[in-house]
């Protein structure tokens, strides 16, 4: 998936996206100059903000 396409599926802008990517927040990979993303892995990574965030809740 490129950034193009997981900036929607996350929800968030391709800016924040390539700043999560930057600070090694969110899994990514490249290739040559391209950013990507695996579908699994993304939505790993939701599962695992929406864990972290609902702990913070209670």
């Amino acid at each position: 998936m490129t950034i193009k396409q997981a900036a929607p599926y996350v929800g968030a802008s391709e800016y924040k996206l390539r700043e999560l990517v930057r600070n090694k927040k969110i899994p990514a990979y490249r290739v040559g100059a391209k950013i990507l993303f695996r579908k699994e892995a993304l939505d790993q990574w939701i599962a695992d903000q929406e864990s972290k965030n609902c702990s913070s809740v209670d």
